[in-house]
């Protein structure tokens, strides 16, 4: 049996009406083959952008899990119009 992963995606929020920041949080599950599939639009994006100055080169299919959490970081970033993208990547211990 593959071993599983969870990845939780962080996404900073605009003030609301109470005037506090609160992210939200997305977690993803599945065996590293999965998670790939599941975020490789993410990954494309970020690849189609690391030919402009600045920005870090994307490898669309990571073997690893914290190479896939790396890549995800890069590639958002890479996808952003000011280079933040607001969104943060990490690994979640089972």
């Amino acid at each position: 049996m593959a071993k599983t992963y969870k990845i939780k995606m962080t996404k900073d929020q605009a003030w609301n009406s109470v005037n506090s920041r609160k992210p939200r949080e997305y977690i993803s599950e599945g065996t590293v083959a999965e998670l790939v599939e599941n975020f490789s639009y993410t990954l494309e994006c970020g690849e189609s952008w690391q030919h402009e100055k600045g920005n870090s080169k994307i490898n669309c299919n990571p073997k690893g899990v914290k190479s896939l959490v790396n890549m995800l970081n890069k590639a958002v970033n890479n996808s952003a119009a000011n280079g933040y993208a607001g969104k943060h990547y990490e690994l979640v211990e089972n």
